[in-house]
């Protein structure tokens, strides 16, 4: 009897039975196109120019826009915050060689991230520098300037660079359904927010090029997570019809991008409810709607001009009678700051007066307040008041 053949051996299939092979294509085709990225083509053209001036015997020099407040004008027309036009010159010399050669290796790291189609963290390329020798950044806040100083040159984001936050970009819940792709094949993803039962979607470090499908009117940025859990736990979407989503304090590039996408797309507007203090107007609902004299560079992508500011408010104190808390010496300090040198708070006279106010009555209060009058009254007499009267929002 003659034996029997043996069958051709499969090869061996991943655990789980996944294919690893479209991935690994996937990947080499993403290196592929990185490869010539606009902005690695950026990164080797200004380094070859640096280069030559080094060869020929002269100072190369680069030019960075001086990011603060004191350096930029509230636009009514665009609604954020843009340039003055100052810059800063580092040039190498002496003094300055160790600076400009690390922003030359955050430039090298950031080419490398884009080549091969990887990220990096703030904290992670702080950690990488310890491999440049004399270059190596002592504290992350060095680090982060320098990467700031390599946006601010090639007027890009940080995450056209290669670089992550570390923080989470907010979450969503409510009437939205977001179509992303799967990372392998290309294939669209519908990712329904009303279908997260106790959960919610949390926004990606890259939104570009996500797509989105609604019929809500509305979308209400919250700040603090134990409030948009307690909408969330009502289902207070549906009966408002609107999209819900958590800033968790001062929103992300990511977050106010996602904000800025979704609203263009559909002609949203956009209703901002945070605490009642200098922090929560100045730092997050003025960081949300014009950017921040940091960044504003890159305003013009990261701000949502449509948004208002929903509450909490003084006035709302003295209406709805909120406990408060005395103003601390910080927060007398940020609203007087504000009065004096903020270029949103100077347009807008009703903003010089709530701020007033607030210093005037010399107190504070938390949108956890409103549950003195009962843990689910911001769901049935809060909000509802509020978005009736949405003409009398601060802008």
């Amino acid at each position: 009897m003659a034996p029997r053949k043996k069958k051709p051996s499969k090869p061996a299939q991943p655990e789980l039975g996944f294919d690893d092979s479209a991935p690994r294509k996937s990947k080499e085709k993403a290196a592929e196109r990185t490869s010539f990225s606009p902005v690695a083509r950026r990164i080797r053209t200004e380094s070859n120019i640096i280069r030559q001036k080094i060869l020929l015997g002269d100072k190369p020099a680069m030019k960075f826009p001086v990011r603060s407040l004191a350096n930029v004008n509230y636009d009514s027309k665009t609604g954020h915050f843009v340039l003055k036009g100052k810059k800063k010159e580092r040039t190498l010399t002496v003094n300055t060689v160790k600076t400009f050669a690390q922003t030359l290796k955050m430039m090298s790291l950031s080419k490398e991230l884009i080549e091969t189609d990887d990220i990096a963290t703030k904290r992670e390329a702080y950690y990488v520098s310890k491999n440049w020798g004399e270059a190596r950044f002592k504290e992350q806040p060095e680090s982060d300037t320098v990467m700031e100083d390599v946006e601010a040159f090639f007027s890009v984001n940080r995450e056209q660079l290669g670089f992550v936050p570390e923080e989470k970009g907010g979450d969503v819940a409510g009437r939205l359904m977001i179509i992303d792709h799967d990372r392998d094949t290309n294939e669209e993803l519908h990712i329904d927010c009303t279908r997260f039962g106790s959960g919610s979607y949390s926004i990606p470090i890259s939104v570009e090029d996500l797509k989105f499908e609604t019929d809500a009117q509305f979308i209400l940025c919250i700040e603090t997570a134990g409030m948009f859990q307690r909408l969330v736990k009502h289902n207070y979407w549906k009966s408002a019809n609107c999209i819900l989503i958590s800033m968790g304090g001062v929103p992300t590039r990511a977050c106010r991008r996602f904000v800025r996408r979704l609203a263009d797309s559909h002609g949203l507007p956009v209703y901002v409810f945070v605490d009642g203090d200098p922090y929560g107007y100045s730092n997050i609902y003025r960081t949300l709607k014009v950017g921040s004299g940091n960044a504003a560079h890159l305003n013009e992508y990261f701000c949502v001009p449509q948004a208002h500011m929903l509450g909490i408010t003084p006035q709302d104190i003295i209406d709805y009678q909120l406990p408060t808390h005395p103003l601390k010496e910080v927060d007398i300090k940020r609203a007087k700051d504000a009065l004096k040198n903020d270029p949103f708070v100077l347009h807008f006279r009703s903003w010089q007066i709530a701020l007033e106010q607030m210093i005037k009555m010399g107190v504070r209060a938390e949108q956890q307040a409103l549950a003195k009058h009962g843990l689910n009254y911001v769901i049935e007499e809060y909000l509802p008041q509020k978005l009736a009267n949405v003409g009398r929002f601060l802008p």
